[in-house]
């Protein structure tokens, strides 16, 4: 059967890590919903429901796929999935009628829909009505969450490790005889391909680790479990602590916990990235660190699109959207929220916790005088040194984005302004 991921309204919580991909494109453990999707339901074609604005990129880098296409769903039953479903086991296709539909706290995460039913949607009203036909259907509990924001990524991301590295059937025990193992050697993967140095010690204890294909790692690099390295990667005297995912392509260093690195992220040096989501083409200069813990222990707030959402938990680090660049030294509250685009200059103080998209930061002041052409031309050199190009639709993303910050990105600006002139 073909199958069909879809963006619901609540994919704008996930802001700003989702402002520029699909929410069912966010990682979690070893991957994201889309690539567990395939390998669960393998077929030649398959589908996509996004935000207008950004569904030629998504096509571009998906060829494969019918994007936006309600009209390819009426060929035939189709499973439709929510891209906010974070499953907690392997979806059968024996698991999912005609009859039936699976929720969780009343959010819909897959159904199945008849040709005919399939004829029943529009854009317009997709989500209701694919809502209304789920509420025909005997209700059965999904396995899982569904993703609401930033942290829950974060906060998940080690259980999702551990599911992963058993549904994909990765536990092979091939490691290099000088690499020192703390734990048991069945929870450790190493692609052949992969190349690691002497003296690099990898603790299962609380986890297994995996590391793809083309990763090197240099010696005296720590890495305990749970924990994915991507393909492409490579680790400079890192120490890796448990949770943590490192995605494809990225230059890693110094400390890490619990946090997810989407891929191609520069992060050479020293300096500390604690429970935190950090998007493509961030380059964190050197001692760049963020706080994840409050010194009253007490629930972290987070302004997302400017306004404060409890995250009701105490570990919160920071959330960095795409092609945001961090000069050295650069310090992150707890609980911080980066936009697009962003430059981020230190002055020797904590950061402002909210830095709308395409802002740039002196000093401890939040301002947005730099210009777009020149941060796209970064981008285009940033990504031209990894043998990318930002493409003429990618280019067009970044201006709609542009547009569609404007507002907070204003009132970011004027908050500024107002503290400048009440400051003693």
């Amino acid at each position: 059967m073909r199958w069909c991921v879809y963006e619901d309204r609540s994919a704008e919580k996930l802001a700003p890590i989702a402002l520029l991909r699909p929410v069912f494109e966010l990682l979690c453990g070893r991957e994201g919903l889309r690539r567990r999707l395939q390998r669960w339901f393998p077929a030649k074609s398959w589908g996509a429901i996004v935000r207008p604005w950004l569904a030629a990129v998504y096509a571009e880098e998906h060829p494969e796929a019918a994007v936006n296409d309600l009209a390819g769903l009426r060929d035939g039953p189709t499973l439709l999935f929510n891209g906010r479903w974070m499953p907690e086991a392997r979806l059968k296709a024996d698991d999912v009628t005609m009859d039936n539909a699976g929720f969780i706290d009343g959010h819909l995460a897959w159904i199945a829909l008849a040709p005919e039913e399939s004829r029943l949607l529009e854009h317009d009203d997709f989500q209701e009505t694919l809502l209304g036909l789920a509420r025909a259907r005997r209700v059965v509990d999904a396995s899982g969450m569904m993703i609401n924001r930033p942290w829950d990524l974060v906060n998940q991301n080690g259980r999702q490790l551990e599911r992963d590295y058993v549904d994909e059937g990765v536990s092979q025990g091939t490691h290099s005889s000088h690499v020192q193992c703390l734990g048991s050697p069945t929870d450790v993967y190493i692609s052949e391909q992969a190349e690691i140095d002497p003296y690099v010690v990898i603790d299962t204890r609380s986890g297994p680790v995996s590391i793809d294909r083309d990763v090197h790692i240099q010696s005296f690099t720590r890495i305990e479990g749970p924990c994915h390295i991507a393909r492409g990667t490579r680790m400079f005297r890192a120490l890796i602590r448990e949770g943590t995912t490192i995605g494809e392509h990225c230059r890693v260093g110094g400390e890490i916990e619990e946090s997810i690195l989407h891929g191609y992220v520069n992060k050479y040096h020293e300096g500390f990235l604690g429970h935190s989501y950090v998007c493509p083409w961030v380059n964190l200069g050197a001692i760049t660190t963020t706080s994840d813990l409050k010194s009253d222990y007490s629930t972290v707030r987070v302004p997302l699109q400017g306004e404060m959402i409890d995250s009701g938990t105490i570990k919160v680090g920071s959330f960095i959207g795409d092609h945001t660049k961090t000069a050295i030294d650069s310090m992150f509250n707890t609980g911080s929220s980066i936009g697009v685009m962003t430059l981020v200059l230190p002055g020797g103080r904590l950061l402002p916790r909210h830095i709308p998209s395409f802002c740039n930061v002196s000093f401890g002041e939040v301002s947005a005088d730099w210009p777009l052409e020149q941060s796209i031309q970064t981008a285009r050199a940033a990504m031209q040194r990894r043998a990318c190009s930002l493409t003429p639709a990618a280019e067009r993303l970044l201006r709609t984005m542009y547009d569609m910050t404007a507002n907070e990105r204003t009132g970011a600006v004027d908050v500024a302004a107002e503290k400048r002139i009440h400051r003693p």
